[in-house]
């Protein structure tokens, strides 16, 4: 798998970015879908033998049962140095005053508890997951700038929000001298492009990667309309039941279009939409989730498959304006 620069960075990464939030104690926190330490271990390596060296995980996945199994999985299939690890702070960890969020204590608590789990002295990119509206940008922005003078974070990210509080962010971290981010990781697939409008224009100019999570939208342009997903998640994820419900006749049309493409290619589902997302201009490498062999499979020969433009403009030309979601 071929490597590529986040941003204007000096990270490299691989083009595809496993995310870890499958993996996790399904008993702890709100993802009873996720799956455990040793089936999580078939996927890690899998992805790894393909190259995938870009791990995303978060504090919040599985109440840190993710972050745990994430370090476990990488200490046994390559040296620290070899692996990218990203993790991200702002989602509550426990019910207490600073339990969650951006304020100096919750980011100074949670990088520790994060590198505990981890089982490592350093992140690759640490990431705010989402904005938090209650604390000064001036404050989340310093105490960021203070984890990467301390070694404990090499380079920082940030993941969905309105374009203009992303802005705001950067220009008081500039304006201070404080480190910026290099990375946004936000909501883009075939049935959510309203990040074309604002976040996509300001990350090209500004040299800002992007990592799109959801690059499937939960599966539902993998497969064919109106068939169901063949795990626990669909019927159990409350955040994501909550998406991809505006112009349900759109999103049908996008989908079918989808499975027209693929059946043309003689290709999976998912490789077309994955080799959309992955050949947007401002897309650095989507982060892509497994719980089977073949999602790995998928997400490897979709950065390898190229689009038409006759394919790309079928695939795009039933999208209609949406209200953004997912922050």
């Amino acid at each position: 798998m071929r490597t590529v620069r986040l941003g204007n960075s000096g990270l490299e990464v691989s083009a595809v970015v496993l995310g870890m939030m499958s993996y996790g104690d399904p008993a702890r926190g709100a993802h009873g879908w996720s799956v455990g330490l040793d089936e999580a271990r078939a996927f890690v390596r899998r992805a790894h033998d393909a190259g995938i060296t870009t791990f995303d995980t978060a504090n919040v996945y599985s109440l840190g049962s993710s972050e745990e199994i994430t370090g476990t999985l990488l200490k046994e299939i390559a040296p620290r140095e070899e692996v990218q690890i990203a993790t991200k702070v702002n989602g509550r960890m426990r019910d207490a005053r600073n339990g969650g969020g951006l304020s100096r204590v919750a980011i100074m608590h949670e990088i520790d508890a994060s590198l505990k789990r981890l089982g490592t002295d350093y992140v690759d990119l640490y990431q705010i997951h989402r904005f938090d509206p209650r604390t000064p940008v001036e404050e989340t922005m310093e105490a960021l700038h203070d984890v990467v003078k301390a070694g404990k974070a090499r380079y920082l990210g940030a993941s969905s929000m309105w374009a203009w509080q992303f802005a705001r962010m950067q220009h008081v971290a500039e304006l201070h001298g404080w480190t910026t981010f290099v990375s946004m990781q936000d909501q883009y697939n075939l049935l959510e492009r309203e990040e074309e409008r604002e976040m996509h224009p300001f990350c090209r100019a500004t040299g800002v990667g992007v990592l799109p999570w959801s690059p499937l939208a939960r599966g539902r342009v993998a497969r064919p309309w109106g068939s169901a997903g063949s795990g626990s998640r669909e019927s159990t994820d409350a955040f994501g039941q909550g998406l991809y419900t505006q112009d349900v006749e759109a999103n049908r049309a996008i989908v079918d279009a989808v499975a027209a493409v693929a059946g043309e290619r003689d290709v999976p589902m998912a490789q077309v939409a994955l080799a959309w997302v992955a050949g947007r201009p401002a897309v650095t490498a989507p982060v892509v989730g497994a719980t089977k062999e073949h999602h790995v499979d998928d997400a490897v020969a979709a950065v390898e498959l190229d689009l038409s433009e006759e394919e790309t403009r079928r695939l795009e030309e039933a999208y209609t304006p949406r209200h953004p979601s997912g922050f």
